[in-house]
């Protein structure tokens, strides 16, 4: 498995025990709660960009919260499971702030990681509002240009 996997694992994890727990980002990104030998089998450049996804959503939450709440079709925040939350907000705000990582594998990352920690047919939820969400940053991103190129 690449490092950079581990890396969202990590961050997902991470988010989830802030959710339940309400710990501070130091404390998250010190990576304390995690088990002894998991903490010494990780790498500087997987522990260094799970930070990133760590403190970039927390302190961005609000924004990426409310931009999954627009995607839900019928659906209130409350109700998304708490893995699948973990995994959407870690994939928003690296389609939203990390504009070099293609937004194809922030997707098939997110998909990967509900496969294998989310409930039977969580990659398709995740999919189909992370897909919208892409969709929506691209033609806001498309709207810019296009008012940048016209002024």
């Amino acid at each position: 498995m690449d490092s950079r996997r581990k890396s969202r694992i990590l961050a997902f994890q991470a988010l989830y025990f802030w959710e339940s727990n309400n710990v501070s980002i130091e404390e998250l990104c010190a990576f304390n709660w995690l088990e002894d030998e998991k903490l010494k089998s990780m790498s500087g450049g997987m522990a260094a960009f799970s930070r990133i996804l760590i403190a970039g959503t927390i302190e961005n939450i609000n924004t990426i919260n409310s931009i999954i709440k627009d995607h839900l079709d019928n659906w209130d925040i409350s109700r998304v499971n708490r893995v699948d939350l973990a995994v959407l907000r870690i994939s928003v705000y690296s389609l939203m702030y990390q504009n070099e990582i293609p937004p194809s594998i922030t997707i098939d990352e997110a998909i990967g990681i509900c496969r294998e920690y989310g409930a039977d047919d969580s990659f398709k939820f995740i999919n189909g509002v992370l897909d919208s969400i892409k969709r929506t940053l691209q033609e806001e991103s498309q709207l810019k240009q296009l008012k940048c190129d016209h002024d």
